[in-house]
């Protein structure tokens, strides 16, 4: 029988199909078969490679040389044929034989195990009967993935047969519904796994192998990508925390996102109109402490009311919030609203820094009406002292390992960062990694009079005229006289700013992205000659400015996108010297001087003017430096919309159609943002829509808001 022509070969003393694997001996036979060999039935060697069936012990030919091993072995068979049996060999079948009654009795064993376990598995409880607990009711099929099929309970599979399904179950009271589209998947649920399906044969689900103990999430907040956030201030007095929130909720809002800060110190002096001494945070005050925990239940609720009735998406509760009660407390509110919560814990051991913040804020507070300096420091020392008795901070290695926080310590010197659960925590660490509060002074000015200033273009990239050049001297005289340490110099790499710097005579920067707004096709046109030619845009734009964006260009939105890393440098560096343009200069200054959208398009930045910021304790101090140089007048004030200048055939959501992020508007369906009121969105698939606009009456109706794009290409 040749090993190449039949159909089976052998695989360890069983038959296997051919293309199967071959067993840990293949290499050995597959080189013995090189030589010229060939197979038996029972796998052994005969003369020339040929073997042969004989008795099931494969005797050797009478051709086979017989040398001395063989010839011992055929002595030993005529002893065992005549009973001539040795005391050796006697001794080796005892031993045998022992050694084959154990391994029957290690299979009656194993036989008796699997029918105890077939039994437990039909009773549902592994062969245990528990009282009061019902076998339970489903069983699934053993699929690959270790997740589950129908309900993901949120378990760790217990073992390889657990596929963790429960019965549907609705969500826990006071807490929203979870609905899953078709194919969707829950956090942390199926990842890294193969997807598993009910076989098609299993019509019917039974009792399971096992199953995984039944789990509740500990909030559905960590399921939801886009849940409210609490963020919630650690620290005792005099920490930094109110800087803090007012400085985050700032960059928060700059960049698009709603945030609101409570202070609890607010509800505290509705609640007792005067204060009089440190006595009144004093631990064993009772009716103090009452008060204190009264204020703070009520701020919780406006918190419950600005994130759910009010739209907003983060919360910044400023409190000390020293103990771990009342942390539990804030816990327990966030889990029954369905809130993440995020802590902040500024952490502070230097004495200069601390007398330093008193002396800064606490003075002025209004806790301390017409007092001097050194009783106003004296009350708050003992104020802190009160609080320490009580201060339990952030244990990130027991009690609060499974939280998420940062922990500020010494204002930024060192971070500790434990459990972040989603991208807008990442964002608020990376900015808090990046904050100081070193002195410091920034500086914000425009180029000098550009040659399309003086004809009133846009865009561009033109060089400076004469008065502009006039200009730029006259900044490197103030620059030479304000005699500034270590002041580094910022442009565009447009050519107007580059020879407003290059005229200072020191180092200078150049960033992409502090060039001007795109224009798109408004690109070096008048705003007469935008008017003209494109008079729906022009209105459109008039509309709603921070949102609208140039057809092929940007918006105001984007802009602010484009310049969050330019805010993220100017909060890491010193005293900085940012020579822009004017819708960049108005970012900039919208984040310092905490404007809100509507009022960033209007901000004033006249040419030949120097805006000089010194960030303070809750805010930053403007001072405008005109340097005498004449220059048009490049700003336009916001028009007050009539039925003149607004196009009749625009609705809300037509005009928001070029945002990059469409705010709610009075058209409540949503709809894709090139999808305006009752037309399609184009097909993706389709052909480029500029030349089906370009190709005739023949062409197929584009839709409207593209084929108004169409229009302005042409």
């Amino acid at each position: 029988m040749q090993r190449a022509a039949g159909p089976w070969r052998r695989q360890r003393g069983r038959a296997a199909p051919c293309g199967a694997a071959a067993g840990p001996c293949a290499a050995g036979r597959n080189s013995a078969v090189s030589a010229g060999g060939t197979w038996g039935e029972k796998g052994k060697w005969g003369e020339g490679g040929e073997r042969e069936k004989k008795g099931g012990k494969g005797k050797k030919r009478e051709g086979e040389k017989k040398g001395k091993r063989g010839k011992k072995k055929r002595e030993k068979m005529k002893k065992r044929e005549h009973g001539e049996e040795t005391e050796k060999n006697a001794k080796k079948k005892r031993k045998w034989e022992k050694k084959g009654r154990k391994k029957k009795k290690k299979k009656k064993e194993r036989i008796k195990g699997e029918k105890k376990e077939e039994k437990g598995k039909k009773e549902g409880n592994g062969g245990k009967k528990e009282k009061g607990k019902k076998p339970f009711p489903y069983r699934v099929s053993l699929a690959a993935a270790p997740r589950c099929q129908l309900q993901p309970c949120g378990s760790v599979p217990v073992s390889p047969r657990c596929r963790g399904q429960v019965q549907p179950r609705s969500s826990p009271p006071g807490l929203p519904m979870v609905v899953l589209a078709a194919g969707a998947r829950p956090l942390g649920v199926l990842q890294g796994s193969v997807r598993p399906s009910v076989h098609p044969s299993v019509s019917a689900l039974s009792p399971p192998l096992m199953r995984c103990p039944p789990a509740v999430p500990a909030a559905w907040a960590s399921y939801m990508t886009n849940s409210p956030t609490l963020i919630v201030m650690i620290g005792l007095p005099a920490r930094g925390k109110t800087y803090v929130s007012k400085k985050l909720t700032r960059y928060l809002n700059w960049i698009g996102v709603p945030t609101r800060v409570f202070n609890l110190g607010v509800y505290r002096r509705e609640a007792v109109k005067s204060y009089k001494s440190y006595d009144f945070f004093r631990h064993d005050n009772k009716e103090a402490m009452e008060i204190r925990k009264r204020c703070a239940l009520v701020a919780l609720q406006d918190v419950k009311a600005y994130l759910l009735e009010e739209c907003g998406q983060i919360a910044v509760f400023d409190a000390t919030n020293t103990t771990r009660e009342r942390r539990d407390l804030i816990l327990n509110f966030a889990k029954e609203n369905a809130f993440k919560v995020f802590f902040v814990e500024s952490v502070c051991d230097d004495p200069e820094v601390i007398a330093a913040n008193i002396l800064e804020v606490k003075v002025s507070s209004p806790d301390y009406p017409e007092r001097n300096r050194e009783n106003v420091m004296d009350d708050f020392l003992k104020r802190i002292e009160c609080y320490k008795v009580t201060y339990q901070p952030l244990d990130p290695d027991e009690y609060d390992k499974d939280l998420s926080f940062i922990k500020v310590i010494n204002v930024g010197q060192r971070f500790l960062v434990n459990r972040v659960q989603d991208y807008i925590q990442s964002k608020i660490v990376y900015y808090l990694m990046n904050i100081h509060v070193q002195p410091r002074t920034i500086y914000l000015c425009r180029h000098g009079e550009s040659e399309y200033n003086l004809v009133g273009k846009i865009g561009g990239d033109s060089g400076l005229s004469p008065r502009g050049k006039q200009f730029a001297q006259a900044l490197k005289k103030f620059i030479e006289e304000q005699e500034i340490v270590d002041l580094k110099v910022w442009t565009s790499q447009l050519k107007r700013t580059i020879q407003t710097a290059e005229s200072l005579g020191v180092t200078y920067e150049q960033w992409k992205i502090l060039n001007e707004i795109d224009a798109g096709v408004c690109e070096e046109m008048t705003y007469a000659e935008i008017e003209a030619k494109y008079p729906d845009e022009f209105a459109l734009r008039d509309q709603e400015k921070y949102l609208y964006r140039y057809p092929g260009g940007e918006s105001y939105q984007d802009l602010v996108q484009r310049l969050e890393p330019v805010i993220m440098e100017l909060e890491r560096q010193g005293n900085v010297l940012v020579i822009c343009h004017q819708a960049v200069m108005r970012c900039l200054l919208a984040y310092f001087l905490d404007k809100s959208a509507d009022e960033l398009p209007y901000l004033r930045c006249p040419l030949h003017t120097i805006l000089k910021l010194t960030p303070v304790a809750y805010g930053c101090k403007v001072e405008t430096i005109n340097l005498n140089v004449e220059a048009v007048n490049t700003h336009r004030d916001k028009p007050s919309l009539n039925s003149n200048n607004v196009p009749a055939s625009q609705s809300p959501a037509r005009m928001r159609r070029s945002s990059l992020t469409p705010r709610a508007s009075a058209d409540t369906e949503q709809r894709p943002r090139h999808h305006s009121v009752g037309s399609k969105p184009p097909d993706p698939l389709g052909p480029f829509p500029f030349l089906e606009a370009r190709g005739g009456s023949g062409r197929p109706r584009l839709p409207a808001s593209v084929q108004r794009m169409a229009d302005l290409a042409m």
